[in-house]
């Protein structure tokens, strides 16, 4: 199975590193363990809006959002950047989905937060009063509690119909505030926390549902900790209202420094 081919190359980085601790060489290593191929779906997280270095297509990929990054360090035989800018559960089934066959061993994908209505969140809690915000924000838990899981199984159903042997890693949202932060306008405290909460509800649903199919999930959280909007050292961009598009997403240290590592890990 090619699987093992997968597996076999996550060995060779550890023997790799091994070696170079030791001083032994690396020549005899096996040429054939890095025979991977990669598909990368999802929406803006992952095709790297944000991030600049665009490939002039409305799906908005960047050569610097994790996927290219990853592909770039490791020389996957194959690698099919589908991701793209805007994309729900219905747009991966419908026009993703496509890029994967039986010889696919490496599937990420974030996915989930167009269909809870982040963008309309975001823009209503900067637009409107915070009565307004907040009940915004409570419409968008009720669809991750009632509508989102639905959506993902099909989503992930469909990924493991199509790829069968391959390892699927869904990667998560970071947390947008840091409370307490440096910000002295914008968002009253209350919002900002509760916006943390619904992204915390989004990635606690979104595991769950990952698990269920024997996926690996991507816990970002942890990396964006301290890089947070406020925070002084922001890796997400707040409101720019020059290319409102890449408001609240990752910036090109948030795809490296946030992203990148959670994704490695995974493997």
């Amino acid at each position: 199975m090619k699987m093992s081919r997968l597996v076999a190359f996550s060995s060779s980085l550890l023997l790799g590193a091994a070696l170079a601790l030791t001083g032994a060489g690396i020549a005899n290593a096996d040429s054939s363990a890095a025979a991977v191929d990669y598909v990368a779906l999802g929406d803006s997280y992952s095709s790297g809006v944000g991030a600049g270095s665009y490939d002039g297509s409305s799906c908005k990929r960047s050569s610097r959002a994790y996927p290219a990054l990853w592909a770039a360090a490791n020389s996957p035989t194959t690698f099919d950047f589908a991701a793209c800018s805007g994309a729900r559960t219905g747009d991966v089934t419908g026009s993703q989905l496509g890029r994967l066959n039986s010889s696919t061993d490496l599937v990420s994908i974030s996915i989930g937060g167009n269909d809870a209505g982040f963008a309309d969140v975001m823009t209503t809690c900067v637009l409107q009063s915070e009565a307004t915000c907040l009940n915004r924000i409570a419409t968008a838990r009720a669809y991750v509690d009632s509508t989102l899981p639905g959506r993902l199984d099909s989503v992930y159903a469909a990924i493991r119909a199509k790829a069968p042997s391959a390892q699927v890693v869904v990667l998560g949202y970071p947390r947008f505030y840091q409370l307490g932060g440096g910000c002295i306008a914008g968002l009253s405290e209350k919002e900002r926390a509760a916006i943390n909460g619904a992204s915390d509800h989004l990635n606690s649903a979104t595991a769950k549902r990952a698990a269920d199919h024997g996926f690996t999930f991507g816990d970002v959280r942890t990396t964006f900790t301290g890089h947070e909007i406020c925070s002084g050292n922001s890796w997400l961009h707040s409101v720019n209202w020059l290319n409102i598009g890449e408001s609240y997403h990752p910036t090109a240290a948030g795809q490296s420094g946030g992203y990148l590592p959670v994704f490695n890990s995974a493997l």
